[in-house]
C-alpha cells in the first residue's frame, strides 16, 4: 500500500473544500489528477472516503473522517521534517494550530503566546477560539492538535493534562448591596436576574451549580459574549457566575464589576490541555504543551495564587 504525500494532500484539500473542482482550483492542479488520486486511495484501502453528491460536491464518509484526520496529521509531520532538515542544529521550526475555549483564550492566551514566542521564535502559532463543542470537533477533525479548554463533555478519543482548577465566582455590579461581602450564598440571589453565558456545555455547568445548591436561576439575559455579560452586570442588570475571571474589575464601557466568592462548596472547572489519544505529538506541538504546563506550574506565569480575581485571597 503506497500513498504519496501529494495524494494525501489532494484528499485533505478536497475534504476541506467540499468538492474536487474547488480543491483543484486551490491547489492549481487539474481536476482529473485529484480524482485519480482519490480513486487510487479508495481502491487500495477498499473503503469509500468520499460520498459524491451530483452537482453538490462531496462529503466525508464515517471512515473518511478518520482517514482525513490521520492524513492531516501526517502531512504536518512531513512539513516539520522538511523544515528541520533545512535547519539542522537550529531550534525547532514549524507552524502549529492550537485551539482555546473563548474565555480561556481571553484570559490566558496573550501571555502564553507571548512567552512561547520568546522561548521558541521559530514556531508560529495559529489560534482557533471556540466553545467546548467547537474545540472538541476541531481536535477530532485534525484542524487543531492541542487545545486549552475544560475537562467536561470530553469524548473517549480525547485525553488531557489538568493545569489548574478555577472555582466559580459571583459577578455583581460594584454598586450592588452585596458587592462588598467576603462571600455570598447563591440563595441570597435567588430572586435576582441571572445573566447566562449561553454556550454549549457551559450552560449545563452553570445550571448544575444551581441544582447542586437546590436552586433554579431566574434567567433574564443570555449571551455568548462574556464582555457583553460584564457590561450588563456593570450597569446593574443582573448577576452572573464565572470561573476564568479577568484581572480587572472594569468593563469595556468603564462600568465596574465586583467579584465575590460563593459560600456553597460548588465544583470548580478544570483547565486542561486536550489532545487526541491515538496520535503522537509533533515536536513543535509538544514544545507548546510543555510551555503551557510550565506556565501553570508553581513559579510559572499562571502559577497557584496568580490567577485569583482582584481583591480575592487565593489561599
Amino acid at each position: 500500500m503506497r500513498f504519496s504525500l501529494r495524494a494525501l494532500r489532494y484528499m485533505v484539500e478536497t475534504a476541506d473544500a467540499g468538492s474536487v473542482t474547488e480543491a483543484a482550483k486551490r491547489l492549481n492542479v487539474s481536476q482529473p489528477s485529484i480524482s485519480a488520486a482519490l480513486s487510487q486511495i479508495e481502491a487500495e484501502l477498499g473503503i469509500q472516503v468520499f460520498v459524491r453528491h451530483l452537482a453538490k460536491g462531496v462529503t466525508l464518509s464515517p471512515a473518511g473522517h478518520r482517514l482525513v484526520n490521520d492524513a492531516r496529521l501526517l502531512l504536518n509531520h512531513a512539513r516539520d521534517f522538511a523544515q528541520s532538515a533545512q535547519s539542522l542544529g537550529n531550534a525547532l521550526h514549524g507552524e502549529i494550530v492550537v485551539g482555546s475555549f473563548l474565555t480561556l483564550a481571553t484570559r490566558f492566551m496573550p501571555g502564553l503566546l507571548s512567552g512561547f514566542r520568546q522561548r521558541q521564535p521559530g514556531i508560529s502559532v495559529k489560534l482557533e477560539e471556540g466553545n467546548q463543542q467547537e474545540i472538541i470537533d476541531a481536535l477530532m477533525l485534525g484542524r487543531t492538535e492541542l487545545a486549552l479548554s475544560y475537562s467536561f463533555a470530553v469524548p473517549d478519543d480525547i485525553t488531557g493534562d489538568k493545569l489548574c482548577e478555577l472555582p466559580p465566582y459571583i459577578l455583581l455590579s460594584a454598586d450592588h448591596p452585596l458587592a462588598r461581602r467576603p462571600a455570598i450564598s447563591l440563595g441570597e440571589l435567588r430572586d435576582e436576574p441571572f445573566i447566562l453565558l449561553d454556550l454549549p456545555h457551559s450552560r449545563d455547568y452553570f445550571f448544575g451549580l444551581f441544582a447542586a445548591a437546590g436552586l433554579e436561576p431566574r434567567v433574564a439575559f443570555r449571551s455568548r459574549s462574556f464582555e457583553m455579560i460584564r457590561g450588563l452586570i456593570g450597569h446593574g442588570q443582573g448577576y452572573s457566575i464565572h470561573n476564568a475571571v479577568p484581572r480587572t474589575n472594569i468593563g469595556y464601557d468603564g462600568s465596574r464589576i465586583a467579584v465575590v466568592p460563593i459560600v456553597e462548596p460548588l465544583p470548580p472547572t478544570h483547565v486542561t490541555v486536550l489532545r487526541l489519544k491515538r496520535h503522537t505529538q509533533r515536536p513543535a506541538v509538544q514544545s507548546f504543551a510543555d510551555y503551557t504546563r510550565d506556565a501553570f506550574a508553581i513559579g510559572g506565569l499562571f502559577g497557584p495564587g496568580s490567577i485569583a480575581p482582584p481583591g480575592v485571597d487565593a489561599t
